[in-house]
């Protein structure tokens, strides 16, 4: 119960990433890049006074270090320039789409042999999110775009990885997060001015201080607190329904409409995620007996 409840969490957490963005991102209060190196600061400063109240070093010069803060940096950056051209839903859906690919691949490779059912949830889920995310009509994405979000699944799906060996998740989150800001700031530097044309305003580098110190921080050691309990197939199958929490939450905090097609194809994904997680289910349940 408890493992389900921090795992619920999580998600939670993940989902209101999308929301804070979309709040400030989406509502013109500050431009996307500038969002995402505030939140990725806020994140390192959060965590590292926490440990550091603890007594506690952060391992910011450990040998493995590469693996977490390079792939929580491919991560921030990748989907900081998608966003800038790309739609939220088709972008949700490449998100997810690779960050599955990239998870259940290092999952083989590293010996875990999912059962047959959790690949019909997790093919059964993510035609789901296509359902759900696909925009209506014709929709030209830049190819930049494209590749960024796609680095950005990648990314993100080798530091779900990566987390599964984590033995100290707050310290090992702090350092990764104290790693990814250095980049994100050189590409600050580097693109051109006011690149969206918009001015950061106080309200946008709030959402992002909450986005980076809660939601991305906190949320983020948590994630790797319940990776090791999860594997990489479960820990990814379960990803899937962050789309449809952020779009319940959309519905709830920022009266954004809801239509049909957006019902069932939550229903489909959210049954997929069940019955992929019905082996998990049963083993955790017979290992406590």
């Amino acid at each position: 119960m408890r493992l389900i409840l921090l795992t619920c969490v999580v998600l939670i957490a993940f989902a209101s990433n999308s929301i804070l963005n979309r709040m400030a991102v989406g509502g013109g209060e500050i431009d996307a890049i500038a969002f995402a190196v505030i939140r990725a600061i806020a994140g390192a400063v959060m965590l590292a006074a926490l440990v550091l109240v603890q007594r506690r070093g952060l391992p910011v010069f450990h040998r493995a270090r590469w693996a977490g803060a390079g792939s929580l940096t491919l991560y921030l950056i990748g989907f900081s320039i998608a966003y800038v051209q790309i739609d939220a839903g088709l972008g949700a859906l490449m998100l997810f789409g690779g960050v599955q690919v990239t998870m259940f691949a290092g999952a083989l490779a590293g010996g875990e042999r999912p059962p047959v059912r959790r690949w019909i949830g997790a093919a059964m889920a993510l035609a789901g999110l296509a359902w759900l995310s696909w925009p209506a009509g014709e929709a030209a994405v830049p190819g930049i775009a494209i590749i960024a979000m796609l680095l950005a699944a990648i990314g993100w799906g080798i530091y779900s990885l990566a987390g599964r060996t984590a033995t100290d998740p707050m310290a090992e989150t702090g350092a990764n997060f104290i790693w990814s800001v250095p980049p994100l700031i050189l590409l600050t530097l580097m693109r051109p001015a006011q690149i969206d044309g918009i001015a950061t305003t106080t309200n946008g580098i709030l959402l992002a201080v909450v986005a980076g110190a809660i939601t991305s921080g906190l949320g983020y050691a948590l994630w790797y607190s319940v990776l090791p309990k999860l594997g990489g197939t479960v820990s990814a199958l379960l990803q899937l329904t962050v789309p449809i929490i952020a779009m319940a939450a959309g519905f709830v905090l920022l009266g954004e409409g809801v239509t049909w097609r957006m019902v069932g194809a939550s229903l489909v994904t959210l049954g997929g995620v069940a019955y992929g997680l019905g082996a998990f289910q049963r083993r955790t349940g017979s290992s406590r007996s």
